[in-house]
């Protein structure tokens, strides 16, 4: 045989040190954002029983938490209001002592270093579950982007370090970068769910956050998962409106739309690990059929080689273990 005819590839790949020396994609915990359910009440520490080490807390569980993300090196966190009482408006989202501006201050006063997400919506709070008003069955977008706008300023008063939206109304970014502006908020990122299907992987996301929709469903402001240009179009429309982040959601089955909205935008990309994906692998790794750190790590790295700058997930605190050990 002719040892010049072929290209030897594997040469570097002989050992873990030279592998290591020749990688392309490396994962440290800077990359990741990791979600809390924030509930009202006392002594509550529920686990999500679709999401199996996700827990509902409540502000006294909260110190707790935090000194534990702070160990393992988490220095961002995305909060997830689920209040006891809600209405046709979501009142609150937005009012001064919703759970989730209480939360931020809580985080602000005792870890003060520690990043806050907000995410800015009303279907957690909502009696319909919706993300937005509804008149008659159908979400009235103009009329939602005022309270969402309020919903934003508010969060921004209690502390919170990142606004993100993740509403899918039309305007939402413009609308509440407007808002930001006028109240003094001009420093204030948002990191927009731009990218955000109408997905089947987010049931267990709604029985953490307690927000099913009464009636119907989301795709009428959801994206369908079958359009990939309709995904970079909304992705630079909301850089034109203002947004200094970009989410896609969810991550894993459409780690393509995360490689295109990359090559066509110059911003920091979130690739959004969601509920569904998350259980999933969990439960396979509960049944002992999975390596559950291999595939997991596996699975981020092809998200930050897909694009992401940015990996937002319920599997955050697991990783940071995980590469402490490497």
């Amino acid at each position: 045989m002719d040892t010049f005819s072929f290209k030897r590839h594997r040469r570097l790949r002989s050992s873990e040190s030279l592998r290591a020396l020749v990688t392309e994609t490396t994962l440290t915990i800077n990359d990741f954002i990791y979600p809390l359910f924030i509930v009202e009440g006392e002594k509550v520490k529920n686990e999500v029983s679709s999401m199996p080490g996700v827990f509902q807390i409540s502000l006294d569980f909260l110190e707790e938490e935090l000194n534990e993300l702070e160990s393992l090196g988490i220095r961002a966190v995305i909060l997830f209001g689920v209040p006891n009482d809600k209405d046709e408006i979501g009142t609150g989202a937005y009012i001064e002592e919703g759970i989730v501006q209480q939360a931020t201050k809580v985080i602000k006063q005792s870890h003060p270093h520690m990043l806050v997400i907000a995410d800015t919506c009303l279907c957690e709070y909502t009696s319909h579950g919706h993300c937005g008003v509804v008149h008659e069955e159908d979400v009235h977008n103009d009329e939602s982007l005022k309270l969402l706008a309020k919903t934003a300023v508010s969060q921004a008063e209690a502390g919170a370090d990142i606004i993100a939206p993740s509403n899918m109304m039309d305007g939402f970014v413009v609308v509440i970068r407007q808002a930001l502006d006028e109240a003094g908020f001009t420093h204030i990122p948002i990191m927009s769910y731009a990218v955000k299907y109408a997905s089947a992987f987010y049931g267990p996301f709604r029985d953490a956050a307690d927000s099913t929709p009464q009636f119907g469903d989301r795709r009428t402001y959801q994206m369908d998962p079958a359009n990939r240009r309709e995904a970079l179009k909304e992705a630079q429309t909301d850089i034109e409106e203002g947004a200094d982040f970009l989410i896609v959601k969810p991550a894993l089955s459409y780690l393509d739309i995360v490689r295109e909205v990359k090559d066509h935008t110059n911003i920091p990309i979130v690739a959004y690990n969601v509920s569904g994906e998350y259980a999933m692998i969990k439960a396979a790794a509960q049944n002992g059929w999975i390596d559950e750190q291999s595939l997991v790590l596996e699975m981020f790295t092809s998200m930050k080689r897909a694009g992401a700058d940015l990996i937002l997930t319920y599997y955050a605190k697991d990783v940071a273990t995980w590469l402490q050990k490497n």
